[in-house]
């Protein structure tokens, strides 16, 4: 099976490059390894599996030097015409959409970035897989279109109109989108919010990165709502194990599907909606310790109320990704921080 994966010098696309690669599939990746964090750890992230740097230009095809069937291109979401011409040529059957401007803070001052990566890119995307037809769409959208739901844990079956933040309501974007293309033009799509990723190669603007960063350098970490917070934080290896076992299994749609009393995780369309989380919150102070405990240092904390577009709780339901595919993620939040700072250690040498 020939499977793009956009985003592969991220986070989440290139843990699930190298799973894929492992497995026997033939995978191409693609990013176009902006500046948004340090481009040397996206680089990092891509010599790992086998991509070297130095032959890495604009919308060339690189081949991995340790997986025969990776090959790597570096192109932007809004290039139209070579992304139409990609999918042409290769005639992907899976398309895993990870590629996209994240953060939530960052949209506060940085509005027209999500626009065009996240609306005009992910148009291009699907647009392209209506096209040159795939066996299945699988694309990333977030906890963070819950917003100003309370009620918990969230569920795929609650309505999520109420974004907070516009990374919330880009992500939601997305998922109305893509349920008019799946029912207009039958393109399978699964759409998977993910729950405060975290683990080995993540992100320097997410929480565990700075926190160790700081505690490491002797420096205050910013603790928000005075650590009245909980997350679903959910260990990579769960997420893209995850992603993995539903590549096989495009939505079909439910014939039942009834209009008038509507499940927004599902459709008369071949069009699915999941969580992806560990279904245990985590208080932050706790989180916090469990850092404190790997790294055997106290932190200094500058306690701060929340922030705008922040949400004090995540909680993921995964009943149907369990009922579906027999999965549930379930690494310990303690095991899943010291993977990290073992990670952290060894590639900052600290």
């Amino acid at each position: 099976m020939k499977v793009l994966i956009t985003g592969t010098a991220g986070f989440i696309g290139f843990h699930l490059a190298r799973l894929l690669n492992e497995k026997g599939y033939h995978v191409w990746g693609m990013d176009n390894i902006n500046e948004y964090y340090d481009i040397n750890l996206k680089y990092s992230r891509l010599e790992e599996t086998g991509i070297s740097r130095k032959m890495i230009g604009n919308g060339n095809e690189v081949t991995s030097q340790k997986y025969p069937h990776y090959h790597f291109i570096k192109l932007d979401l809004t290039d139209q015409a070579n992304l139409l011409n990609l999918f042409k040529t290769k005639a992907f059957d899976c398309v895993i959409h990870l590629a996209a401007q994240a953060g939530v803070r960052y949209s506060l001052n940085h509005p027209h970035t999500y626009i065009s990566s996240n609306i005009e890119g992910f148009m291009n995307i699907i647009d392209a897989c209506r096209h040159f037809p795939v066996r299945h769409l699988i694309f990333a959208s977030s906890s963070s279109v819950y917003g100003m739901n309370e009620k918990m844990p969230f569920s795929v079956k609650h309505n999520v109109d109420h974004p907070v933040s516009l990374y919330g309501a880009s992500k939601k974007a997305n998922e109305l989108m893509a349920h008019s293309y799946s029912h207009l033009f039958r393109i399978p799509c699964t759409g998977l919010r993910f729950f405060t990723v975290y683990g080995p190669w993540g992100r320097p603007d997410m929480a565990l990165f700075i926190f160790t960063k700081s505690i490491l350098a002797g420096e205050p970490i910013n603790v928000f709502n005075h650590g009245n917070m909980e997350r679903d934080f959910t260990y990579i290896d769960d997420i893209v194990e995850g992603i993995s076992r539903m590549i096989d299994s495009p939505p079909k749609g439910f014939p039942g599907w009834d209009g008038k009393h509507p499940d927004p995780s599902a459709s008369r369309a071949p069009y699915r909606i999941y969580n992806i989380g560990n279904n245990k919150p985590v208080n932050l102070m706790d989180f916090i310790k469990a850092i404190e405990e790997t790294l055997g240092l106290t932190a200094k904390m500058r306690f701060e109320s929340i922030q705008p577009g922040d949400v004090v709780r995540t909680w993921a339901d995964t009943e149907n990704l369990f009922s579906e595919f027999n999965f549930r993620p379930s690494t310990p939040v303690k095991e899943g921080v010291k993977r990290f700072i073992s990670w952290y250690r060894s590639y900052y040498k600290v």
